[in-house]
């Protein structure tokens, strides 16, 4: 067998060396060294006999190896990549993740950036071993060097969990205040993504979002002002200390734009709570009705608005009307002026509004009333959970229904019906309760099955892929179900997986939640996520996907656009 021999020429050239004209640096020849590394690598991956033989002399060669030189550092990282391929004891396991720790304290940064780099690559595996050298990583995030500064970003959000969270969100904030602009977005969205997952309190992720969208929000992901939105409408006990909150950051700044909309809609949605509502946990604020309308106002008039920012403002203003006790003229003349915009978005919103008071004055307080309570974890969501699993089980080869009352729901919508050649066809109509109702109601018999619509490969890259899958609801000609699906073939796991979605103006997409944001590596379990598209003029659909994410410690996004939909979709 060549591991025992490799590992005695190794050990000889560790103890005593072969000859001194191949020694550099007072390291017995480091070129040698690192082939027999790479090779013992290599037979001793996957193979338990020949991993237990090498255990002893790796841990001589890292604990007796001097880095104060690049010849020893070589040798010892070959040493580390070495252990942590084979299978090798969980002690010896831990000592190599203690000597890339100690590398991020080298001066040399080539060195501190592969450390970080293989740490990022051994996070998922040995998280709490990685975990002890955080405030290391931590004060690499203060690098000069913008490649060493972005891998300690990922490897910081990489070290997120539920116990850590305040502190290290805490840090990463720090670092968004004083980062280089194109590692904004990364860390903004880094950031959100972690509160969302770890959030201990309401009121704690209210605030960690509002400091992000305050410090870089034109940087943050394009669905951060609808999931602050969301999570404001769900907390009715801080809908008071939201609202004063917002309308203070307003009134500072209004150039960040997803802060100046999330503001807008919860000045409109809870303004009332801003004149007359008591909180303790801020300072004592007085505010005027004419102060809250003029800063909305400000809004509407500014350069720095954007279209959508202007719409979020004149709907406040709208709501206010409804909100506030004082004379409304004021908002009828502001609401009138733009019914002339030129944006026609605008000009309609202003039109309706301006109807809304001259015509349907008496309905006014009952269609701007406040929005229902929104239950992030209600039985919405939960019925969407249940939809996409539904929806992934068509792709399996022999799905098996589990739960007569799921089945039976299925039916009488005929949701899915005739999505799959195995997929269980509704029973004929017969004397049972079910079917006595329907023929009381005279409905008619359920359609044909359509033919089903072939799947559709979008994307590949280093093993991971992408597939959608359609479905066409016979009941609701204009609406396409996509399910998207991700597989990940490769050897390391695909982490922070985000798909999002567009159409054309003419189509109307609602994109639900994915099934998780890690693609498991070696064809684990995929991320499914439903696109729901509705196509009411029937026109040939152009779908443009967006994807970001992690992948051998590098971060990769990509944008494209598919444009050979089968024409079963839209026809």
């Amino acid at each position: 067998m060549v591991v025992p021999q490799l590992v005695q020429i190794l050990r000889t050239l560790v103890t005593t060396g072969y000859s001194t004209e191949h020694s550099i640096s007072g390291v017995s020849d480091p070129f040698l060294q690192v082939q027999i590394l790479r090779l013992l690598r290599i037979l001793g991956r996957n193979h338990e006999e020949s991993s237990e033989i090498m255990n002893d002399l790796l841990a001589q060669v890292a604990t007796n190896t001097d880095t104060s030189r690049n010849a020893g550092s070589a040798v010892l990282f070959e040493t580390v990549l070495t252990i942590m391929d084979i299978r090798s004891a969980a002690g010896l396991r831990v000592l190599a993740i203690n000597i890339l720790g100690r590398f991020l304290l080298n001066s040399d940064k080539n060195i501190r950036y592969v450390a970080l780099t293989s740490l990022l690559r051994l996070v998922q595996s040995d998280h709490s071993a990685v975990q002890r050298h955080r405030p290391t990583v931590v004060e690499c995030l203060r690098e000069p060097d913008a490649s060493l500064s972005r891998r300690a970003l990922e490897l910081s959000l990489a070290l997120v969990n539920s116990s850590n969270v305040r502190a290290m969100t805490k840090e990463l904030q720090g670092f968004l205040e004083s980062c280089p602009v194109d590692l904004r977005a990364d860390c903004a969205s880094g950031i959100l993504l972690a509160a969302e997952r770890f959030a201990p309190t309401k009121r704690w992720h209210i605030d960690t979002i509002l400091q992000v969208l305050t410090t870089a929000g034109t940087h943050v992901r394009d669905d951060a002002v609808a999931n602050l939105i969301q999570l404001i409408g769900g907390a009715q006990e801080l809908h008071t200390y939201s609202v004063r909150r917002l309308y203070s950051a307003l009134a500072q700044d209004i150039s960040q734009q997803p802060l100046v909309q999330v503001a807008a809609w919860c000045i409109g949605e809870y303004g009332d709570l801003l004149l007359e509502g008591s909180c303790e946990e801020t300072e004592p604020l007085q505010v005027e009705e004419e102060e809250v309308l003029a800063l909305l106002e400000r809004v509407l008039q500014s350069h720095m608005s954007l279209p959508a920012t202007r719409g979020y403002a004149l709907t406040a203003l709208m709501k206010l009307s409804t909100r506030f006790r004082g004379d409304n003229n004021r908002i009828r003349q502001v609401v009138s002026i733009y019914g002339s915009c030129l944006d026609v978005e605008l000009q309609q919103r202003a039109v309706e509004y301006s109807t809304l008071f001259r015509k349907y004055d008496h309905m006014r307080a009952a269609i701007l009333e406040k929005m229902p309570l929104v239950d992030r974890g209600g039985p919405q969501v939960d019925e969407e959970v249940k939809e996409n699993k539904e929806v992934a089980q068509l792709l399996e080869p022999a799905p098996v229904p589990t739960e007569p009352q799921a089945s039976k729901l299925l039916d009488l919508l005929d949701l899915l019906d005739g999505t799959s050649g195995d997929a269980q066809k509704p029973p004929p109509l017969g004397p049972s309760p079910e079917g006595t109702l329907i023929h009381l109601l005279d409905l008619p018999c359920a359609p044909s099955a359509p033919a089903p619509i072939p799947n559709l490969k979008v994307f590949e890259r280093e093993g991971l892929q992408l597939n959608l899958s359609f479905v066409r609801p016979p009941g609701t000609p204009d609406l396409l179900l996509i399910t998207v699906t991700a597989t990940n073939a490769s050897e390391g796991d695909v982490t922070h997986f985000i798909c999002q979605a567009a159409v054309p103006k003419s189509f109307q997409l609602q994109l639900q939640a994915p099934s998780g944001d890690i693609v498991p590596a070696q064809g684990g379990l995929p991320v499914t996520q439903l696109l729901r598209i509705l196509n009411p003029n029937k026109a040939p659909l152009r779908l443009k996907l967006r994807l970001t994410y992690n992948h051998f410690g590098q971060s990769v996004q990509e944008i494209f656009e598919v444009n050979n939909l089968p024409v079963e979709t839209w026809q």
